[in-house]
């Protein structure tokens, strides 16, 4: 089994020697035959670990880079403040050039986890006709409806980035897709594909859902199984896919069925204000959630960096980019020690506070009262203006301010994390200062999916939250959506306000004051953000699933790109400007090394303005 489990992890590497293979993960394998072949159920599903475990173990995806480099500078989430990184610095002012490193990477990390998927397929079908008992049939099938699903949403994932457009029943099923591989790739021509159309790649990753939630009808997930794809998973993405693709009739009765008989619900906020960063673990695989990918601090090593291939590593370290900028040991925000718990490479985009309600204005630093003696973190010689503070405190307390906000988000001066050792609490300070100056901005530091309990230094440089890929509250505002567009209004309403409610603490089934009256009711935003200020489902969409990496798509398909890049403006803490918008922006370019060495795929086939 081991040699097996070893053969699997490493398929990347068995090209043949001097023959170039494409670029993007998805290279030719050895023949498959009885030394890799699978003899018992367990052996088999062994095979299926690579496709789940891909979403963590790559360093492209959620082990490091697709949250914090990718969607992060996708939805304007952050402003970098690092400037020695130039194929960076091209994601975040939205200038990707056909080489850029992050873009390919991206690209090869979600294709490995097709590959992954489809090695997997074969091999079930060889244990199936070679060794399975009939009473294992039923077994393999489940196995079976979990690959269709991750296969399906890895995808979603690559036709929602690189595809060329987004499509409708009556349009842009004709543009250009991604390229579709339905089994492993046995030789150089058959790991070249060419593209195909946007309808093609759609039909085949609702194909893959429906043929999951069928595998899975009625499998029960709890205890060890918890954090495997479920029916529910399965619908859930279809409903998703129908949407996206604006077959709304199709995705009303898929959603419905998964809000009435999933046995999911909202979890309650204060349950939702901790669910984000380990805090407690019993937070995990909760009411809410349908998909979620498990993380654990566990580790050959230094988090991703040294993860190996064995099963038991099981953390990312996306927490190094994006956790909090804190008070320095001198008691300065700028003084040594003020990165102790991450690398603090992005912060929030100031503009981002306002969507969410926040109008207070930059705030000063006075000498602390009765100051006296050595300035230290716990003695600091210059603090928050008190009124500015109570101020900041108030706003939380009325709910003027979306209390989304800081769940996402952590507040210089206000909010405080514990240090690196855990003992006792030190004040978030403002980000910004390496290429940028504090003074000039708000400076607030990301909280989801940090590490907030202690420094991630001290955890081996390991995350600790699982990171959930689909949860009930999509559902709800999928399903608002479906039935807004057709027809049925006042039911969507009353979806998005469930969501709504339950960010002011509310009964999620009651009435409340904080309730949107109409589809043109003032959200948070301000009157300047013309995508979201009357706009109730584009707000809830973009609070609810902030730094989640879901915002970029509705941007995407609803065509919000270039009043988006106008509201935003700045990318970097030294006042770099975001690029003036093209409609190129929608999709990311075929990777140059793909064009390089995939024989099917020309320079011709690139998406448009590339």
């Amino acid at each position: 089994m081991i040699k097996k489990l070893i053969f699997i992890l490493a398929l990347g590497s068995t090209v043949a020697a001097c023959r170039k293979a494409p670029e993007n993960g998805y290279e030719p394998v050895d023949q498959l035959n009885t030394y890799n072949a699978p003899t018992t159920l367990t052996d088999l599903e062994s095979f299926l670990v690579p496709g789940y475990s891909n979403f963590r173990k790559s360093f492209n995806l959620y082990g490091f880079n697709l949250l914090t480099k990718h969607f992060a500078s996708l939805e304007h989430a952050a402003t970098l403040d690092y400037k020695d990184d130039r194929d960076w610095n091209e994601l975040i002012i939205h200038n990707v050039t056909t080489p850029n490193p992050y873009v390919s990477s991206l690209w090869a990390g979600l294709y490995t986890g097709v590959k992954n998927v489809n090695v997997f397929l074969d091999r079930a079908d060889f244990y199936e006709s070679h060794y399975a008992k009939t009473t294992e049939f039923d077994a393999i099938n489940q196995l079976r409806g979990e690959a269709y699903f991750l296969r399906a949403y890895y995808y979603f994932q690559l036709e929602c980035l690189f595809g060329e457009s987004y499509m409708t029943p009556s349009s842009g099923g004709d543009k250009r897709g991604v390229p579709i591989f339905k089994k492993i790739a046995l030789n150089l021509e058959e790991a070249s594909q060419p593209r195909s159309t946007v309808k093609e790649v759609w039909d085949f990753i609702i194909d893959d859902l429906k043929q999951a939630a069928s595998k899975l009808a009625g499998v029960n997930r709890a205890g060890a199984t918890k954090g495997r794809v479920s029916e529910w998973a399965a619908k859930g993405l279809l409903g998703k896919a129908y949407v996206f693709t604006g077959q709304y009739d199709l995705a009303k009765p898929v959603l419905k069925d998964v809000i009435d008989n999933s046995g999911k619900s909202l979890m309650s906020f204060s349950k939702y204000s901790n669910a984000f960063n380990a805090l407690p673990e019993s937070n995990e695989f909760n009411e809410e959630s349908l998909f979620e990918i498990n993380v654990e601090r566990r580790t050959g090593g230094s988090g991703i960096f040294s993860s190996g291939t064995s099963p038991d590593d099981l953390t990312t370290s996306q927490g190094l980019i994006w956790g909090p900028m804190i008070l320095g040991l001198d008691g300065y925000e700028t003084g040594g020690g003020n990165i102790d718990m991450s690398r603090v490479n992005i912060f929030v985009n100031d503009k981002n506070l306002r969507r969410f309600g926040f109008t207070l204005p930059l705030f000063d630093t006075v000498q602390a009262p009765g100051f006296s003696g050595t300035s230290s973190r716990t003695n600091p010689q210059y603090i928050m203006k008190p009124s500015y503070r109570q101020q900041s405190l108030d706003v939380r307390a009325d709910k003027s301010v979306d209390p989304r906000l800081y769940v996402c988000a952590q507040q210089p001066w206000v909010d405080s994390v514990n240090d690196k050792t855990g003992t006792f609490r030190v004040p978030v300070a403002r980000a910004g200062g390496n290429i940028g100056n504090i003074y000039q901005q708000y400076g607030w530091s990301f909280k989801k999916y940090t590490t907030v309990d202690k420094s991630i230094y001290t955890y081996n440089s390991c995350d600790g939250a699982n990171y959930y890929l689909l949860r009930l509250a999509d559902v709800y505002l999928l399903y608002a959506e479906a039935l807004k567009n057709t027809g049925d209004e006042p039911t969507a309403l009353e979806y998005v306000n469930k969501v709504h409610r339950r960010a002011y603490g509310q009964p999620i089934n009651s009435p409340s004051s904080f309730d949107y009256t109409s589809w043109t009711a003032a959200t948070k935003a301000s009157t300047a953000d013309v995508n979201l200020r009357n706009n109730p489902l584009a707000y809830e969409r973009f609070a609810e699933f902030f730094a989640e990496g879901q915002w970029w798509y509705d941007v995407c398909r609803w065509r919000f790109g270039q009043s988006e890049q106008e509201y935003y403006v700045k990318a970097l803490s030294d006042g770099t400007a975001i690029a003036a918008w093209e409609d190129k922006m929608y999709t990311y370019p075929i990777p140059s090394t793909e064009l390089s060495s995939n024989k099917k795929i020309t320079a011709a086939d690139q998406n448009p303005g590339y």
